[in-house]
């Protein structure tokens, strides 16, 4: 049976999440954005093959291809593949249509990444644990999982308040409500454009702690390597808004 979590994820990436997606040279994809993330994941491959969890438009995939990596992608959404096919065929990067928590890639990988927080789209902790287990099936020994995540900041949650206004800048508006009980947050992403119409665009989220993180790696055989509050190697500290963690799994002795 389809899991409903499976389903809600496939409704909120639809054609028309993924027409807005691509915000080229700007947001996500803005240089000084993808450009530290294309070249940490190339250097990690190695001469090696990746795979990457949560493809989505190939944002990522596509200039690491580019740089000459072979990578292979899983992806749940079948807009965001067509959009991606606006950019490269299947022939230069094989997708397979699933989930990240249990479909299975043919081949062995000497990197599997998830980046931009999108392991979070996972909503239960049994769902997490299983995709760190996805990863480690599909690596080589001495290969590594990257995850990109963001540090849950209950912090700036007022007392006996549920949501915070997370960001406001002129025409954007994201506020996040917590459900602390099961880890959930979703994001409300509000747009303005002048009028008096706004565009709201939600997804919901189970937030992880690093440590939780690191507990789910081992459960999965695997190491924690590194930890950096970016691509570019920034030391991670108690005000880390995010992560770039390293996960490897050991050569067999």
């Amino acid at each position: 049976m389809e899991r409903e979590e499976e389903r809600g994820q496939e409704q909120i990436w639809d054609a028309d999440a993924a027409r807005r997606y691509d915000t080229p040279g700007t947001g996500m994809f803005a240089p000084e954005v993808l450009d530290p993330a294309v070249d940490r994941l190339a250097r990690l491959a190695g001469d090696g093959r990746a795979l990457e969890f949560a493809i989505g438009t190939g944002r990522v995939a596509v200039p690491l291809a580019g740089r000459g990596v072979p990578v292979t992608g899983i992806e749940l959404s079948g807009p965001m593949i067509e959009q991606l096919r606006t950019k490269a065929d299947d022939t230069t990067i094989p997708v397979i249509v699933g989930d990240m928590a249990t479909t299975v890639a043919p081949g062995e990988y000497s990197l599997v990444y998830l980046v931009y927080n999108t392991i979070s789209n996972l909503l239960t902790q049994d769902e997490q644990v299983e995709c760190f287990r996805n990863a480690a099936r599909h690596l080589r020994p001495g290969g590594r999982f990257v995850v990109e995540l963001w540090v849950p900041e209950l912090r700036r949650l007022p007392p006996g308040q549920a949501g915070v206004v997370c960001r406001s800048e002129p025409g954007y508006l994201l506020v996040d409500t917590y459900d602390v009980l099961r880890q959930h947050v979703v994001s409300h992403h509000f747009g303005f454009d002048g009028t008096r119409e706004a565009e709201l665009f939600r997804s919901p989220h189970r937030y992880i702690w690093p440590a939780e993180l690191d507990l789910m790696a081992r459960l999965a055989g695997l190491e924690l390597e590194s930890r950096h509050a970016d691509w570019t190697g920034t030391a991670f500290t108690a005000e880390s808004p995010s992560h770039v963690s390293v996960y490897r799994l050991p050569t067999t002795a």
